[in-house]
């Protein structure tokens, strides 16, 4: 799923694309996609885009008589950039934005059909989408501490909860936790001061030279691919793969279809974490440590 710096790299290639610029029609390749009925697709037609801004992982174009579009990838949204009048690719398209100078495109590359659009009429009716995360860019430390600790969940939860903070996920939750050296499994209300103060720095450094990183990398350019998964990253996606700091391997937690990526020497004191498929099927021969995993490897 696109998250905070994904999402502020499609805002930047959206305003030079389509801010300012007259949205001629609409067309839907899923009648699905579209979760509104009021006010209606025609409403937004032959209206200039006067906004393009975020909330949390959802994108918000505004058009001119005070309505908006909020669209949400989900997890395999995606927005192109095509010739004008394109047509809409198969079963991957699910709505085309028409203008003059080209067509923004929402495809979907998975069966379930997750992403969104939402036509609404007034800012009320758009902070109706806003889960309530606070932004993790535009808070002071005490705000941080206040909102990690409302509740007490394990710090990866808490991390990308789009309840407590915005735009967060999977991905680069695990970037912050190792630029933290801090253990995905420890409980928010069992970090000290420091270790707060150091996940709050990581955090705020990640997001925002991720967000650079990006922008620098496209420039005028509009994203073609925009993923989860980049080589750059220290621990997300890097399983059995070197650790950037200490060279031990990147281990993992599979939970359902999700992963953790973390480095047992720089995140856990070297204690292999419990991998809720693998532990259950192996019990005691669960390795506790990286000394053990390695002896097993080498078996």
């Amino acid at each position: 799923m696109p998250e905070l710096p994904d999402v502020e790299l499609y805002l930047h290639a959206l305003r030079g694309h389509v801010l300012g610029r007259v949205l001629r029609g609409v067309r839907l390749g899923s009648p699905f996609v579209l979760r509104t009925i009021e006010p209606p697709l025609e409403a937004i037609s032959g209206k200039r885009l006067t906004e393009v801004r975020r909330i949390g992982k959802r994108i918000v174009l505004g058009v001119e008589g005070d309505l908006f579009v909020v669209i949400h990838l989900m997890i395999a949204g995606r927005l192109r950039w095509r010739s004008p009048n394109q047509k809409l690719p198969g079963r991957l398209g699910l709505a085309a934005f028409d203008f003059e100078h080209g067509t923004l495109m929402l495809t979907e590359a998975s069966k379930k059909k997750r992403a969104s659009i939402h036509l609404c009429h007034g800012t009320a009716e758009v902070e109706e989408h806003d889960p309530g995360g606070i932004e993790p860019l535009e808070i002071e430390l005490g705000a941080f501490r206040k909102a990690l600790t409302s509740q007490n969940h394990t710090v990866k939860r808490a991390l990308t909860d789009p309840r407590i903070f915005s735009g967060i996920g999977n991905a680069y939750s695990d970037e912050i936790l190792h630029r933290a050296q801090l253990s995905p499994l420890i409980w928010t209300q069992r970090l000290n001061d420091e270790q707060t103060a150091r996940l709050y720095e990581a955090t705020r450094e990640v997001l925002s030279e991720w967000v650079t990183r990006l922008v620098e990398q496209h420039g005028d350019t509009f994203p073609e691919k925009v993923t989860a998964f980049r080589p750059e990253m220290a621990a997300h996606g890097k399983y059995g793969e070197p650790c950037p700091e200490c060279g031990h391997p990147i281990q993992r937690i599979v939970f359902r279809d999700r992963e953790t990526n973390y480095c047992a020497a720089c995140q856990t004191s070297g204690k292999v974490l419990a991998d809720r498929s693998l532990s259950r099927l192996l019990k005691g021969d669960w390795p506790r440590s990286l000394e053990e995993l390695e002896s097993l490897r080498r078996k």
